[in-house]
């Protein structure tokens, strides 16, 4: 008998990622609405209902497995896992549950494969391009050889393990020892399975699944999808079962496609098989789907044609199913031929339309599958560097060289994609606003989210999260910068932001003392990036002598272990906290390195000033130490001459406000005003139309971050006053930014209430002068402009 529809499992609010189905009554369902559900039915002839709702936080779950029922857990285990990197294991039960029995930390990026052997051992896989394996939920083996993401996992046993990788390989592991690569793939490997008595399949983007020996030879491929392959599964029969973006789940059999289900959804993400042969299906609508041979278990006759129709309505991209010429389609009368093999699509023209079918040998009739349309998207995922992404644009830059890969999915923010794009082709930040708008032209129609996802200028499309506790909020309601606080350092959804506008009936704005911090980052590949400009300056002749010293190397090495464990969920610091000795290393490297090289050191200098204060805290070290940034991002150079800055320069001078805003935090000794004046002194007459969007930002947050330290820190009226001028300097400049001037004003409002508190109110030049540069202000959207100016002209 043919496979049909036996049930529909409606819950989930987005892609069903990730299905199992260990036994007859329980199938478990992972989506990127951030749950996963265990699904129950107390016989086959009640409906599955959910039993328990899972969710260990707001990222996307990708991955879920069953561990089997044990005395601390009657009803079993669901091991899950996602974009927030964690392996999350929570005992089944009739509740809703946020918080996991254990959760098993390791991974530094979205896990995204895993699999459980018979007596409980774990392994998961990861876009860190590791696995790792997990017994008694405690790590035992960091399998670590594959170039790209890990994407498919398998436990053979609790010592033996395959993982399959975007690097197109599939591996062979005993404990944590590689012991064999599997060749053969075009493309990233997706999925394993093992086949009794054979070894194992793999399926991959190149549309191809592939039954291998443990030895390594090839058996037989099978060939028959359209597009990427995502998911394989075994029936108890031998049969191999598997799912992809060309909406079908297919059945085969002694190497043959014997039927093909089609699904009305684009991808099919995840198959799984019962023990009595059913098959469960996850897709992209949301919907998990069970199929049955036994016509006992099939849906009603209502239900099967509801179901028919909705698949036969679905809008087909022409790329889907092959270039379509409407003058050379048969009529309707093609579908009086039987065709010659299982999941063969004919199209046909039905008057103005063009409709697929397909040949679905099980029940000798041919489908419809949808109405052919013209397509506005690519139609299918596509891979760049190993990930998939919606749109894989080509750009090009320069006539005659060759376009640069612009990747991008539909659910990020396009400023974040722009950013990424040019990080990694080494382009001017200035260019973003134009990327922005390429993206937004060519995803027309395509509804842009804005993701939390973080892209480091480290790793490229590569992701990352600090502590929660470690992001802190910029004073915002309605500017997402990508690069600040507010979104590109934020590693988890954006928090209520903590300056809401201000409404007849709100609470004033200000005096408003949460300082905005710029503290998260990519440690590892930091460092790792460091180490990389160290070893090409050691390695040519002319700049041997550049290089770290070995001194230099190990206080180094301090600083970035001590980071780590600061910036770490799941650790505390085991060394002392950094010291002038680090400072003064820092200080040397700038000091000597060309300036091409220098951004991974000033971004150490930011999380030193953010994490270690005291390390420059020797009498004399905080001036040392910030004159060494200034010349080290060629500040004066950029302030004198006013040309366009190089790309070198662009990084650096960023990075630089960004350290300088992180000096003013709670406890800065700001009362001791010299180097304070110092830092004032050195921003005056700012080139402001020479700065980016981001360092305009990060200029504004250095101003407001010193307001908060004023809030409780007497400082000297002459440093008020160079403070002042400073907001003035910035207002008059600012023209189109509504976050710079909302983050100005609140500076300006915090020192002027902080004098009023102390009774050192403005003189009236000051105040006239403040009124004037407010009220030619330009006229922004939002009301919270508007807002805080009333309050300020309250205080004057």
């Amino acid at each position: 008998m043919p496979y049909k529809l036996s049930a529909t499992l409606s819950a989930h609010s987005s892609d069903v990622r990730a299905v199992a189905s260990p036994t007859e009554s329980i199938i478990l369902s992972a989506s990127r609405d951030s749950t996963a559900i265990s699904w129950k039915r107390p016989s086959p002839t009640v409906p599955f209902t959910p039993s328990s709702i899972l969710r260990a936080g707001s990222k996307f779950v990708n991955a879920v497995q069953y561990i089997s029922p044990s005395p601390e857990a009657p009803q079993g285990y669901a091991v899950i896992g996602g974009q927030d990197t964690v392996v999350n294991i929570f005992a089944l039960g009739p509740a809703q549950k946020e918080d996991p029995e254990y959760s098993l930390v390791g991974h530094t990026d979205n896990v995204c494969a895993l699999n459980v052997s018979q007596s409980g051992t774990i392994i998961s896989g990861s876009w860190d391009k590791t696995a790792k394996v997990w017994k008694q939920f405690q790590l035992v083996y960091d399998l670590k050889g594959h170039q790209q993401a890990v994407w498919g996992v398998l436990a053979i046993d609790d010592e033996q393990f395959l993982t399959a990788s975007a690097d197109k390989t599939i591996k062979y592991w005993v404990q944590h020892k590689m012991m064999r690569t599997y060749e053969g793939h075009k493309d990233a490997v997706r999925g394993l399975t093992l086949i009794p008595d054979i070894g194992f399949a793999s399926c991959s983007n190149d549309s191809e699944i592939k039954v291998w020996t443990m030895q390594g030879d090839v058996v037989y491929t099978l060939s028959g999808h359209t597009s990427f392959v995502y998911s394989l599964s075994v029936l108890p029969n031998g049969g191999i079962v598997s799912g992809g973006e060309d909406r079908s789940v297919r059945v085969w059999r002694d190497g043959e496609c014997v039927q093909m289900i089609v699904h009305p959804a684009i991808s099919v993400w995840a198959v799984s098989t019962m023990p009595n042969g059913d098959i469960v299906s996850g897709c992209s609508d949301g919907i998990v789907r069970v199929f049955s041979e036994s016509q006992d278990r099939w849906a009603s006759a209502v239900e099967l044609k509801a179901f028919e129709d909705h698949i036969a309505s679905q809008a087909l991209p022409s790329q889907q199913v092959g270039d379509v010429k409407k003058s050379d389609l048969p009529g309707p009368d093609a579908l009086l031929h039987p065709g010659k093999k299982p999941g063969e699509v004919k199209m046909i023209k039905n008057g103005d339309l063009v409709e697929a079918h397909q040949w679905d040998s099980a029940t000798s009739n041919w489908q419809k599958i949808g109405d052919v349309v013209d397509a506005v998207g690519s139609g299918r995922k596509q891979l760049f560097n190993g990930k998939e992404y919606d749109y894989v644009f080509d750009v090009d830059v320069q006539e005659g060289a060759p376009p640069l890969k612009l990747p991008f999915n539909v659910s990020e923010n396009p400023y974040v994609a722009a950013q990424r794009f040019l990080e990694q082709n080494d382009l001017s930040t200035n260019y973003i606003d134009e990327v922005v708008k390429f993206i937004e032209k060519n995803t027309s129609g395509v509804n842009l989210g804005a993701s939390n996802e973080y892209v480091d200028p480290y790793t490229g499309a590569s992701r990352y999260q600090a502590a929660a506790t470690s992001a802190v909020p910029a004073p915002s309601t309605a500017y997402m910068d990508p690069f600040t606080g507010a979104a590109r350092y934020s590693g988890a959804p954006v928090p209520t932001p903590p300056v809401p506008s201000v409404s007849p009936s709100a609470p004033k704005i200000i005096p408003y003392a949460k300082f905005v911090s710029f503290k998260q980052a990519n440690v590892s590949a930091m460092q790792a990036k460091l180490y990389q400009f160290d070893e090409a300056l050691r390695n040519e002749i002319s700049t041997a002598t550049l290089a770290m010293y070995p001194e230099e190397l190990e206080i180094i090495e301090e600083a970035f272990t001590y980071l780590s464990q600061i910036t770490s969920t799941t650790s505390q610091p085991s060394l002392p906290p950094l010291s002038g000795t680090h400072a003064d290393a820092i200080i040397q490297i700038l000091e000597r390195w060309p300036a091409s090289q220098r951004f991974p050191m000033m971004d150490l200098s930011r999380l030193v000033a953010a994490y270690c204060a005291d390390a420059s805290a020797v009498p004399g070290g905080r001036e040392q130490f910030l004159v060494s940034l200034f010349k080290a991002s060629d500040w004066t150079e950029v302030r004198l001459h006013g040309k366009a800055m190089s790309k070198a320069q662009e990084t650096n001078i960023l990075l630089l406000f960004r350290t300088v805003a992180n000096c003013f935090q709670e406890g800065s000794p700001v009362e001791d005003g010299q180097w304070v004046a110092q830092v004032f002194e050195a921003l005056s007459h700012t080139p402001y139309e020479l700065l980016t969007k981001v360092q305009r930002v990060a200029l504004a947050t250095i101003l407001f971050n010193f307001s908060c330290a004023y809030l409780t820190t007497s400082v000297a009226r002459d440093v008020v006053n160079q403070h002042i001028g400073l907001v003035l300097q910035l207002l008059r400049s600012n023209t189109d930014d509504a976050e710079v001037t909302y983050r100005t004003l609140v500076a300006l409002g915090n020192v002027v209430y902080a004098g009023n508190v102390r009774g050192i109110s403005l003189d009236s030049a000051q105040s006239a002068e403040l009124q004037s540069a407010m009220s030619a202000l330009p006229t922004f959207p939002d009301d919270r402009i508007r807002n805080v100016v009333s309050e300020i002209e309250a205080l004057l």
